[in-house]
């Protein structure tokens, strides 16, 4: 067994604060770090080697196996692990009924140059996403169907926000995130071996019996108004998912997910 965690159980800790200030996105981007919840997550990114910054635990997952080896772990990449009280979890992770283990990670972006397209069969690129959930359900999805990377494009919410992290499920650390303007988009996407396929309500074609050219690069618009013109524009072709009831459009984390298996099949 490892040495024994440092102890700490005060909410006024200098470390304690600055774990509970990375709720704020400011500090996120000050600190290049973020939060990630359980020991399921810790672990997930520890067999990626992506290793923690700090772990806190409570004294009730002291001497679980996978703590023993997310500890060592964590050491050896030097990082901090402190013990501290339900009190201090419940004021971290903003819940009454908090993980028993919080990890504090670094942040990792790639380059879209980093990118090889022919290293997966398909791509999602969001347009300027809103809403944290969404972009952490869809970094899940695009990970569960062996997609090769999200791309954030514009102004989109933080992929490393705790609500984001939580949607994603442990996928933060399995796939390749990139933010980019629009102008770096375009001219980038203008080198794509294969197709760029929009979603557009008002699209002709249905989603089902457009032709895809692999590697097949997906770009959805945001939840409010979905893709604008000039990026519609970017796209070889624009499709729409048919609407058989009498809602009139898809969450967006669902659009991605029935288009990103209808491009990976």
């Amino acid at each position: 067994m490892s040495a024994p965690s440092r102890q700490v159980t005060s909410l006024t800790n200098p470390l304690v604060k600055a774990v509970r200030a990375l709720h704020q996105g400011k500090t996120r981007d000050e600190t290049g770090q973020f939060v990630a919840e359980g020991l399921k997550f810790i672990i997930e990114a520890i067999e990626l080697d992506r290793f923690p910054v700090i772990i806190l635990h409570g004294p009730e997952a002291a001497g679980h196996p996978l703590l023993e080896r997310a500890r060592k772990a964590t050491r050896e990449a030097g990082g901090q692990v402190i013990e501290v009280t339900r009190d201090i979890l419940s004021k971290v992770s903003r819940r009454d009924n908090p993980q028993a283990v919080i990890g504090v990670f670094r942040q990792v972006f790639a380059r879209l140059d980093d990118l090889d397209p022919t290293a997966a069969t398909g791509w999602v690129a969001l347009h300027r996403v809103r809403d944290p959930g969404n972009l952490g359900t869809v970094i899940r999805t695009a990970d569960a169907a062996g997609c090769g990377a999200v791309i954030l494009v514009g102004e989109c919410c933080d992929p490393y926000s705790v609500e984001a992290v939580r949607a994603t499920m442990g996928s933060i650390f399995a796939l390749p995130l990139v933010q980019v303007d629009e102008a770096e988009f375009a001219a980038w996407r203008a080198g794509w071996p294969g197709s760029v396929v929009g979603t557009l309500l008002s699209a002709a074609v249905s989603h089902a019996e457009a032709a895809y050219r692999h590697p097949t690069l997906i770009l959805l618009g945001n939840e409010q108004q979905g893709l604008p013109p000039d990026m519609a524009a970017l796209c070889d072709v624009n499709v729409k998912i048919p609407m058989r009831g009498r809602a009139d459009s898809l969450n967006l984390s669902v659009a991605a997910g029935v288009m990103i298996y209808a491009v990976t099949a």
